[in-house]
């Protein structure tokens, strides 16, 4: 599937931008099926708010128990001060998650297949695990910052080898909250585990090198729909919030390699009533 220049290219950069790799029908089917989950969304039940700016927090069975599950998550400033959703319940969610590429038909059609396997082959995945799907809305004027992270901090393992695949449903442009990357900031250590401890989560910090920003070392990744995003699981990324009329939908899935060791510590964990599986 990739070419030997694209293989080099994620390498020595630690990412790769594959346009036109899912075609408007399969995005059109993962778009109505996410409006369908959100309308069957029941909001009165529970308030489940995701964010990155507060991983030193207790969280709720809700959270945890989405590691085999399919559950939606509100934007930060979905509510008013008194709790009341501040627009319409489909204008409110940040992100569906985190099993909808196993539980969902669907979600499952769209997240795996030949293909998929192909491209993760070339990227030295020997064995694919497909660990975490997330269904992102990034909603108009409301859409919610993603502080600068990499994915191996929620995706331990020795070594390290969680690869995230990104698939943008609509274009993602600068003013709507496209991805900004660090070329080369794979090389760099971890500087961060999210670890499970009990009914809790924390995050720890390992190293203290500083974040890159847009102006000393990130660069915008804009993205028309159907476009897949790779990148390597130490590469530092980021997106703004999304203060734009215009949403920027998106779907990720976080891959390991089963020939590394996945940490016991990491937060999401399956079982034997949902065992991890690859892309075929």
């Amino acid at each position: 599937m990739l070419t030997p220049d694209q293989q080099a290219q994620f390498r020595e950069q630690g990412y790769l931008v594959l346009p036109g790799f899912k075609s408007p029908e399969q995005i059109a089917a993962v778009r109505e099926r996410a409006g369908q989950i959100v309308a069957g969304f029941d909001p009165s039940e529970n308030r489940p708010v995701f964010t990155t700016q507060e991983q030193d927090r207790k969280v709720d069975d809700y959270f945890l128990e989405s590691a085999t599950e399919v559950r939606c998550f509100f934007e930060e400033e979905a509510h008013d001060e008194q709790g009341r959703l501040r627009v319409p319940k489909e204008l409110a969610i940040n992100k569906i998650g985190h099993a909808l590429h196993d539980l969902d038909p669907v979600f499952e059609r769209f997240s795996h297949g030949p293909e998929l396997a192909a491209v993760a082959r070339d990227l030295g995945l020997t064995r694919s695990q497909v660990w975490q799907s997330m269904y992102i809305f990034k909603q108009p004027g409301i859409g919610g910052e993603v502080r600068w992270h990499q994915d191996a901090s929620f995706f331990d393992s020795e070594p390290i080898t969680v690869t995230t695949f990104w698939f943008a449903l609509e274009d993602a442009t600068r003013e709507n909250g496209c991805l900004w990357v660090e070329p080369g900031g794979h090389r760099g250590p971890l500087r961060e585990r999210f670890v499970r401890e009990g009914r809790q989560v924390k995050m720890e910090t390992l190293d203290t090198t500083p974040w890159p920003g847009p102006d000393y070392g990130a660069v915008p990744l804009e993205a028309e729909a159907g476009t897949l995003v790779l990148f390597h699981g130490l590469l530092p990324h980021y997106s703004a919030p999304n203060r734009s009329p215009v949403s920027r939908h998106a779907y990720t899935l976080h891959v390991t390699d089963a020939a590394s060791a996945y940490s016991q510590r990491n937060w999401l964990q399956r079982g034997i009533e949902l065992p991890v599986r690859g892309f075929i």
